[in-house]
C-alpha cells in the first residue's frame, strides 16, 4: 500500500434544476409568431394577385 498519498474526502453537490415555462407567455409569442406569419403571406398575395400583373 502507498501511504503517501492523502486521502481526501471529496463531497458530492448534486443540482436538479427545473424549468419553468409560463403557459400564458409561450402562447402570446405563438400568437405574435402567427400574426408575423400571416401578413407575410398577406404581402405575397398582394403583390402576386395585384403587383406583378402589371409587368
Amino acid at each position: 500500500m502507498n501511504t503517501n498519498i492523502p486521502q481526501r474526502n471529496v463531497e458530492i453537490e448534486e443540482r436538479h434544476v427545473q424549468k419553468k415555462s409560463d403557459s400564458s407567455q409561450v402562447l402570446s409569442t405563438l400568437i405574435k409568431y402567427t400574426a408575423y406569419i400571416v401578413i407575410v403571406f398577406g404581402v405575397l398575395y398582394f403583390l402576386v394577385r395585384f403587383v406583378f400583373p402589371l409587368f
